[in-house]
Formats: structure tokens, C-alpha cells, sequence
């Protein structure tokens, strides 16, 4: 049975203009969806004791204590539990970091994006620069030992100069983790219906990528977006996505991934509300490509040993042809599980690994 958990929070005070997420749900329905939620959570949890909870969204700072309390309630876990809150840094102040950290939550996720104030009024966040850095602060003042911050590039107007002098903000605070993310425009998101001026090109985004990849050259580098000051503080819940490994999805439009099978739910908030105890919509994936794509995304690459087991093939025969080209080109080297992206094979994922995708 999974031992990790996502739970999702689709509410926000305003959605951010790049985020095509399920959110943007009016505060005001908290009571109603929290309901439900626990209706669906009890209908198809059945008491493991979890490895992983993670609150994300939407914005579940916007929970009060009491509400995460209930949702908490109806879990087993213990103190080896990893438990995430996502934040915003408009939405928690240090009385309600207190009060998470006492209900359980041992890990805060903090969206900063970026400490210049113009990129985050262009990129429509809430918050300001002071008010992360406050924040920042306020997590450590209320006990939290292990965070992390999200940082965006390829914003709008965000020059290298800018870019440099965010990183170089976020390297000075010594956050435990750092994500990065950089700009996707998707339908659902208002930069798709409003294209935004002055977006960096792709050069520039990857210019952008290699700077963070200096600037943290003390951090672990663990995953290709995900940057830990020490092992322990590597993300536990998301490492469960990047090894396939089974996860309960709870809550409006979230996914999980049970028995070998995907499944996402109801993503209509009436429907979900009318329902939540509806049969998971399970839908077909090919688990051989996403243990490679998602394999390589890891600093320590794919285990070739689990691939074959796993799947019954020989992947050194597979993969020959890809595995020849991109060895001689510099993309991809050996390691003593399998294979793994070199830097320059990290620079270019996106056409490194599309080789590995049966057509």
C-alpha cells in the first residue's frame, strides 16, 4: 500500500499569472471541501503508517491550525514522518508557524520566487521581498529546521543581473532546499491568454539555470531542479514521485498512483464536492519510459539492475543505439547502478531523452 500521501489545497487569495494549476478556489469553501475531503481520504486510505505527507496547491497556508489538524487526523503516522505545508509568505505569520509546527508539520514549503519586487508584481504574487524574507525568519523562529524555497526564472523583465542577485540573496539565507522552476506557459494560466513582453529566450533560460548551478555548487544537486544542503534535507516526499513509488492523491483535481496504476481525480469543483468518494479514474502509462525520464532527472541516474527486474528486458540490449550515441557525444556517462546525465547532458534532457521514447 502507498505510504506517502499528497494532499491538495486549491485555494488562493489570487492565482499567480504563470500557474496553470487547479486553484484559484475561493477561500470562502474551505469548510465545505475540507468535509469532503476527509469523506474521500476515509473511503480510501486504509492506515498505513506514512513515510510522506505533503499539503500543496493552491495555497494551504491559507488553512487555519484547526483546519490541518482535522485533515492530519486522519492519518497514522509517527515522528520519522515527513510532513509539508507549501506557503505562501503573505498567508503565515509566526503565530500560525507555531501552531503548524506543533500540529506536526515538519517541513515548510516557501513560495519566494524571486526578491526582486517588480518580477513578483509582473508575475502576480501577492507578497513582496520583504515579506519572504520575513518569513524565512518566521520559519526559523517557530522551529523548523528543514524548508525549502522555490526560485523561478524566465520571468518577464528578470534580466541575469536580477536573476544573480536573487540567487545570490537565497545563497546568503542557507536554506536547507532550494527548488527551481523554470517558466512553462500552459493553458489555464493567464500569461496564456495575456502573453507577457520581455520573456527571456531559451538561451537566456538555460544561462539562468547554469548560474544556479554555480551559485549552489555547495548544495547537494539531487535532482535536476532540487538543491539540498545536506542529504537528509533532500525531499522525501518528492523523491517518491522520481522513484515510482506508490502515493495516495487526495482532494479537487489531485493525482496519485496506486498498484502499479495512475489515477487522477474529479478536477470540477462542484463534481468533486457532489462526490468525493467516486471510483479513481485510472488511466494507461507506459512506466518503462517514466522510470527513465524520471530516472535521469536524479543526480544519481537510472538503476538499470531495478529496470530489468522490473520490466523483464535487458536495457543495455534496448538501448544500445541511444546508449552508443549519446556515451560518445558526451550526454551521458556510466555509473556503477547504470547510467546518468552529465551537465551537458542535463542542458539538454528534453532532446537526450526523447530518444528513449518507443513510437
Amino acid at each position: 500500500m502507498p505510504k506517502s500521501v499528497y494532499i491538495h489545497i486549491p485555494f488562493c487569495t489570487k492565482k499567480c499569472n504563470y500557474c496553470s494549476f487547479l486553484s484559484g478556489i475561493n477561500p470562502c469553501y474551505k469548510s465545505i471541501y475540507i468535509e469532503k475531503l476527509i469523506l474521500e481520504i476515509k473511503n480510501f486510505y486504509k492506515g498505513e503508517i506514512l513515510q510522506t505527507v505533503y499539503f500543496g496547491g493552491g495555497t494551504p497556508s491559507l488553512l487555519e491550525p484547526f483546519e490541518v489538524e482535522k485533515i492530519l487526523k486522519c492519518f497514522n503516522y509517527n515522528e520519522k514522518t515527513e510532513i509539508t505545508l507549501e506557503a505562501n509568505p503573505k498567508t503565515c505569520n509566526l503565530n500560525k508557524l507555531k501552531a503548524f509546527y506543533n500540529l506536526g508539520i515538519n517541513r515548510i514549503s516557501l513560495g519566494v520566487q524571486s526578491f526582486n519586487n517588480e518580477i513578483l508584481k509582473t508575475a502576480g504574487r501577492i507578497h513582496n521581498s520583504d515579506d519572504a524574507l520575513k518569513s524565512i525568519e518566521n520559519i526559523k523562529l517557530a522551529g523548523f529546521e528543514n524548508f525549502s524555497i522555490d526560485l523561478m526564472y524566465g520571468l518577464a523583465t528578470q534580466t541575469l543581473k536580477i536573476w544573480q542577485n536573487t540567487l545570490d540573496i537565497a545563497k546568503k539565507l542557507s536554506p536547507p532546499h532550494i527548488s527551481l522552476y523554470g517558466l512553462k506557459i500552459e493553458q489555464g494560466c493567464n500569461f496564456y491568454l495575456y502573453p507577457p513582453k520581455n520573456l527571456p529566450d531559451e538561451d537566456m533560460q538555460a544561462d539562468m539555470y547554469e548560474m544556479a548551478l554555480e551559485t549552489f555548487g555547495n548544495y547537494y544537486h539531487y535532482e535536476f531542479s532540487n538543491f539540498a544542503a545536506e542529504k537528509n534535507f533532500c525531499s522525501k516526499h518528492n523523491l517518491t514521485y522520481w522513484n515510482i513509488k506508490p502515493y495516495w492523491g487526495f482532494g479537487l483535481g489531485s493525482s496519485g498512483f496506486v498498484n502499479n496504476r495512475r489515477y487522477e481525480n474529479e478536477a470540477d469543483f462542484d463534481k468533486y464536492i457532489e462526490n468525493p468518494t467516486a471510483q479513481k479514474k485510472f488511466y494507461k502509462t507506459n512506466l518503462l519510459e517514466e522510470h527513465i525520464f524520471l530516472g535521469f532527472r536524479k543526480f544519481e541516474g537510472i538503476n538499470i539492475e531495478e529496470i530489468n527486474k522490473i520490466f523483464s528486458i535487458d536495457f543495455n540490449k534496448k538501448y544500445a543505439a541511444q546508449l552508443e550515441k549519446f556515451i560518445s557525444s558526451g550526454h551521458i556517462q556510466k555509473t556503477l547502478q547504470g547510467y546518468k546525465l552529465t551537465k551537458s547532458g542535463v542542458m539538454l534532457s528534453n532532446t537526450v531523452l526523447c530518444e528513449f521514447l518507443d513510437y
